[in-house]
C-alpha cells in the first residue's frame, strides 16, 4: 500500500496513482478536481479539526522559511483557500504582487473572495491554472509557494520544472506538504488516525467520507523527504533542504535557482 513510484508508473502502463488506485493519467486531475469542488465549502474548517489547528503553525513555518520581502513578486500555487496568499501579500506590501492560483475553479473563487473581504486588493492577482503548465514568462517571480497542493499534481517532475522555469536566479521554491512520519512507533497510531478517523470526520462534517480517505492515501503515496529533495534538484533546484515538523508528519522543502 505504500508504493512510492509516482510519476514513474505513468511513463510504463499509461495508468498513475490516484490515492491507492490507478487510473488513466488523463484522468487524474479531473478526479482530483471533483475531490476539491466536494470539499471546498467545508474546506477551512476540516483542515482545523484534522490538524487540530496544527496546519496554521506548519504554514507559518513555512513563510518564514519563504523568507518574502517587500517588492517581492511571488506565485502561490494551489493556493485553495488563501492561507498563504494573505500572509503573503501581507509582507511584501503595496510595491509587492502576489499571484493566487488554483487548477480548481471552486478553491480558488473562495480563496478570492476571502481575499476580498480581508481587503487584499491591491497586491493580489488570480490565475486559474495548471502547475504543469505556468503561463508566467521565465525568470519572473522572487518566489514560489506551494502548501500541500504537490501531491495532487499528476506530474511532480513537470510542476517541479515549471517553478524552477519562473524564479529569477537568487529565488527560491518552497514546498510545504504531508510527508512521512520519521518515528517508527508513531507509525501506526498514525495510520489508525488517518484511515478511521479522517473519514469518519469527513463524513460526519463534510458529508464526504470518500474524498478523505482520498486524502489519506495521496499522502501515503508523495514520494517522502529525500526523494522529493531529489527530484527538486533533477528539476534544476540546487542546495535542496528540508525542514520536518511534527515528527515528518509534514515537511518544508525548499529549492534554490542561483
Amino acid at each position: 500500500m505504500n508504493d512510492r513510484s509516482g510519476d514513474t508508473r505513468s511513463k510504463r502502463d499509461g495508468t498513475i496513482d490516484f490515492g491507492y488506485q490507478q487510473v488513466p493519467v488523463q484522468e487524474k486531475a479531473r478526479r482530483v478536481g471533483q475531490v476539491f469542488r466536494s470539499v471546498a465549502d467545508r474546506y477551512d474548517l476540516m483542515n482545523d479539526l484534522m490538524s487540530a489547528g496544527l496546519h496554521r503553525l506548519w504554514k507559518h513555518q513555512a513563510i518564514n522559511r519563504v523568507q518574502p520581502r517587500r517588492g517581492h513578486r511571488i506565485l502561490d500555487l494551489a493556493a485553495g483557500t488563501g492561507d498563504l496568499t494573505l500572509a503573503l501579500s501581507k509582507r511584501v506590501g503595496p510595491e509587492g504582487q502576489v499571484v493566487m492560483t488554483d487548477i480548481n475553479e471552486a478553491m480558488l473563487a473562495r480563496g478570492r473572495d476571502r481575499m476580498i473581504d480581508a481587503g487584499r486588493v491591491d497586491n493580489v492577482r488570480y490565475a486559474l491554472c495548471n502547475a504543469e503548465a505556468l503561463p508566467f514568462p521565465d525568470q519572473y517571480f522572487d518566489r514560489v509557494t506551494i502548501a500541500f497542493g504537490l501531491r495532487n499534481v499528476t506530474h511532480k517532475d513537470t510542476a517541479l520544472r515549471e517553478m524552477y522555469r519562473v524564479l529569477k536566479p537568487g529565488g527560491w521554491a518552497t514546498v510545504l506538504e504531508f510527508s512521512r512520519v520519521y518515528i517508527p512507533p508513531l507509525r501506526p497510531v498514525y495510520d489508525l488516525y488517518s484511515f478511521r478517523v479522517l473519514p469518519l470526520m469527513g463524513r460526519l462534517v463534510a458529508n464526504d467520507a470518500e474524498s478523505y480517505r482520498y486524502l489519506a492515501e495521496s499522502i501515503r503515496m508523495h514520494p517522502p523527504q529525500e526523494q522529493l529533495a531529489a527530484m527538486m534538484a533533477e528539476a534544476g533546484f540546487e542546495d535542496c533542504d528540508y525542514l520536518n515538523l511534527s515528527a515528518g508528519v509534514v515537511a518544508i522543502h525548499r529549492g534554490f535557482r542561483y
